[in-house]
């Protein structure tokens, strides 16, 4: 395991700290998959992995149920997924993933965020060949799971890499092979404990701890925002 990945572990787990942010974020990714494949996680992937996302963040059943119901209502807003490109504070670049039902609202609040700490949006698409989009899966560490012959066997499925630290292992693959990686987890009898899409830098940069201090500032802001769902940045 590299600095990168324990730097993408600990902004995680500060990401998902404060519960009052992050059960919005969720409902609104609950909401967005019912709306487009239905209600039934049965018959909705994209629906059962958002289910399973907020369930690995405790957001209680309540929520997820009104998240779900929410999006067959007559006045339910149409909510989309955008992403915005910046650099912040030395010269780090940064991709913003937002779930919008006002595109024009969001980029004015997250344009206002950078400039006021530090940094300035960049023109869609300037940034993002700096990044791979990865489809990301955490599975549990158990004695029932030999992390060697999961990852000789995901690699058929488009697996790239496997890591590990004491508690769980890490999956990472093109976001093409998201499908295929999460048939193959079901085949297995393995239900991770978080899935989702991410987008991670081709060549992470190193920051002093004062640069990075003042690039969290950023990160901190952005992610006040309650469109934002998460900031990706090139930090090594």
């Amino acid at each position: 395991m590299g600095r990168a990945f324990e730097y993408r572990k600990a902004a995680k787990e500060k990401r998902w700290a404060n519960m009052s942010r992050v059960f919005p974020k969720l409902a609104k990714l609950i909401t967005m998959a019912a709306k487009e494949g239905g209600g039934d996680p049965a018959m909705n992937p994209k629906l059962r992995t958002a289910i399973l996302n907020a369930k690995a963040q405790n957001m209680p059943k309540d929520n997820i149920d009104a998240a779900i119901k929410r999006a067959n209502g007559k006045d339910s807003a149409e909510i989309s997924l955008v992403t915005y490109e910046g650099k912040g504070p030395h010269g780090v670049m940064m991709i913003v993933e937002c779930a919008t039902d006002n595109p024009t609202r969001t980029v004015a609040n997250v344009k206002v965020k950078f400039a006021k700490n530090g940094g300035q949006l960049a023109q869609s698409g300037s940034l993002s060949f700096l990044f791979s989009r990865k489809a990301v899966f955490e599975v549990q560490k158990s004695a029932d799971i030999d992390a060697e012959s999961l990852e000789l066997t995901l690699i058929d499925a488009g697996l790239d890499e496997l890591q590990a630290d004491d508690q769980t292992l890490y999956l990472y693959a093109p976001y093409t092979e998201f499908g295929a990686i999460s048939r193959a987890l079901e085949e297995l009898g393995i239900e991770p404990n978080a899935a989702n899409l991410q987008y991670l830098p081709n060549s992470p940069q190193e920051f002093s701890d004062e640069a990075i201090a003042e690039i969290d500032i950023l990160i901190d802001k952005l992610e006040e925002d309650d469109d934002v769902q998460a900031v990706y940045t090139n930090i090594a």
